[in-house]
């Protein structure tokens, strides 16, 4: 299986993941000259939807490289960021939609989801 399969596999297991914990996948694999975001997804809380931007990280185990959360460093997560602002822009929806940068690690032991791992 090469990378690409690999990284597919990943997202799909992160995105039914997400989908058990009531979160709507919204796109996969959002590209932009900027960069990529590997989930999209919206959650609803109270009375509006937050949009969820997630990067999905697999690991062959809990600690190696100090974990998922550490994958996602700084330069990623601007990128990320940025790219989301790409995308907000691109579907005409206003700057202060409700956001927030989700990190979803997997290892062999399974899913760990980090909540708001990083803001702008």
């Amino acid at each position: 299986m090469n990378k690409r399969e690999l990284g597919a596999r990943y997202e799909q297991q992160a995105a039914a993941y997400l989908q058990e914990q009531g979160l709507r996948i919204v796109t996969r694999n959002f590209r932009c000259r900027i960069g990529e975001i590997d989930l999209i997804a919206a959650e609803r809380q109270e009375d509006r939807e937050v949009l969820v931007f997630v990067e999905v990280k697999y690991r062959t185990s809990p600690s190696a490289g100090g974990g998922p959360l550490y994958a996602v460093n700084r330069k990623k997560q601007l990128t990320i960021m940025r790219a989301a602002e790409w995308y907000l822009m691109k579907n005409g929806l206003p700057e202060t939609t409700p956001c927030r940068f989700d990190v979803v690690g997997i290892t062999p032991e399974g899913v760990e989801h980090i909540r708001n791992a990083f803001w702008l």
